[in-house]
């Protein structure tokens, strides 16, 4: 396959041929079989579209480490069925699917709902942290578990086949697109650009979700100018599975009554209907002066280093953030203080925005180095959570093993039986499923 053809993705239509298109997009784990129970009824005003990440549901199984290129590949696939305006709803990552269409396609989509979703899932070290398990362990310890995050207590107990359904959709998804999505889902967060969603859009959530509840729906509609709440009560993540009737009420009131105009091509404008306005609580005082809307900053200009280039420091500390974990990074910085701030400063600009972020090695192979580099020079304290930061990039527990062998040879047998025991029980920590 080139490089440059983008993979379309596995897809089916329901639904009469000249109606609107209403795309339902999955949750990370399941296949379109998800919206079963939605579509006799959507498929009455809409031609349904439903789409399988890559590697779900027999999917061909190219791997898509981001957001964006999910959505470019849908693009590309309703570019193929000369689909070019739609309604869209997704669940969880199917829902960050819909936000990235909101926020970079905006003239592509005429109407949103977001089932399950947030602006930020969870945080990057929980979703790396399942990529290490899935690497290690295969998908069978988070397919046994994937009821328990799926559904409440009383639906998995009073239905059991599809229960086991939900297993078996997990068990049979390629385990390097489901690491690839979780790498996705780690680096999706668009927090700060609510409020350039400018749809229409329903935010539903089941009030025992215990993913991304109602907190983080509260979230979303706090922030989307144009967005309305719905709390379905009795159901948890798999909101459509649980409660189907609800969620296609639903579905189809708002679909049917918010469908923004069409994009004008002839002006280069699109008719967006005016926001309503939220009440924001504020402390009694004197009124805020007016901003004027139409008034926009220039940018400031970005940090110089020496010689001119720009300032490595905010690329090494997202590298930073990105091998060794917001946890273990965070930690390393509220410890600084005037002593050893400058110190934190230097590590961050130079190890990791210098040498990390150099292209001509990929991660896993500077971890590679970094490890005989540790053990060679018996720096175990470091050498701990670079085996940590190694799984996250990557490696394997066996080829992390080989290295050490390697570094056996070379470095001193003493040495890495020294590393062989930090390496060990960290690998173990990272690598042992929660039940």
């Amino acid at each position: 396959m080139s490089e440059k053809q983008t993979p379309a993705l596995q897809y089916r239509l329901d639904g009469p041929d000249d109606a609107p298109v209403l795309i339902l997009g999955p949750s990370l784990g399941t296949t379109w079989h998800m919206w079963d129970r939605q579509v006799p009824e959507l498929a009455k005003q809409w031609r349904v579209f439903r789409f399988d990440l890559p590697g779900h549901g027999g999917a061909p199984a190219y791997p898509a480490g981001s957001v964006g290129d999910l959505t470019d590949r849908l693009l590309a696939t309703l570019d193929g069925l000369g689909v070019q305006r739609f309604g869209y709803t997704g669940c969880a990552l199917g829902g960050a699917i819909g936000l990235e269409l909101a926020l970079r396609h905006p003239e592509r989509i005429a109407s949103l709902a977001l089932i399950a979703a947030s602006p930020r899932f969870g945080t990057p070290d929980e979703f790396r942290q399942r990529g290490v398990i899935v690497r290690t362990n295969g998908l069978d310890p988070i397919a046994r578990t994937s009821p328990d995050r799926w559904f409440t207590g009383g639906f998995a107990a009073a239905q059991p086949a599809i229960t086991d359904w939900a297993v078996q959709m997990v068990r049979t998804t390629d385990p390097g697109c489901y690491i690839a999505a979780c790498e996705a889902l780690a680096a999706f967060d668009v927090r700060a650009e609510l409020a350039h969603v400018g749809v229409p859009t329903l935010v539903l959530v089941g009030s025992d979700d215990q993913v991304t509840g109602p907190a983080e729906a509260r979230t979303l509609v706090a922030g989307i100018p144009d967005a309305r709440l719905a709390v379905v009560p009795g159901a948890s993540h798999l909101v459509p599975v649980e409660q189907p009737a609800a969620v296609t009420d639903l579905l189809v009131r708002h679909f049917s009554t918010a469908w923004q105009p069409a994009y004008d091509s002839t002006t280069g404008q699109i008719a967006i209907p005016a926001a309503p306005v939220k009440p924001v609580l504020a402390a009694a005082g004197p009124p805020p002066q007016a901003v004027p809307i139409a008034e926009i900053a220039p940018p400031a200009p970005a940090p110089q280093a020496l010689g001119g280039r720009p300032d490595p420091y905010d690329a090494g500390l997202k590298v930073r953030r990105e091998v060794l974990g917001d946890a273990h990074v965070d930690r390393a910085l509220a410890q600084a203080d005037e002593f050893s701030g400058d110190f934190q400063e230097f590590v961050t600009r130079y190890a990791w925005g210098e040498i990390w972020d150099r292209p001509g090695l990929d991660r896993r192979s500077r971890s590679c180095v970094t490890l005989t580099a540790l053990v060679a020079g018996g720096h175990l304290d470091e050498l701990g959570f670079h085996v940590r930061a190694a799984l996250r990039n990557g490696l394997t527990p066996g080829e992390i093993k080989e290295v050490l062998l390697q570094a056996a040879v070379y470095c001193g047998v003493p040495a890495a039986n020294s590393a062989f025991k930090v390496a060990q029980e960290v690998i173990r920590e990272e690598t042992t499923p929660e039940e």
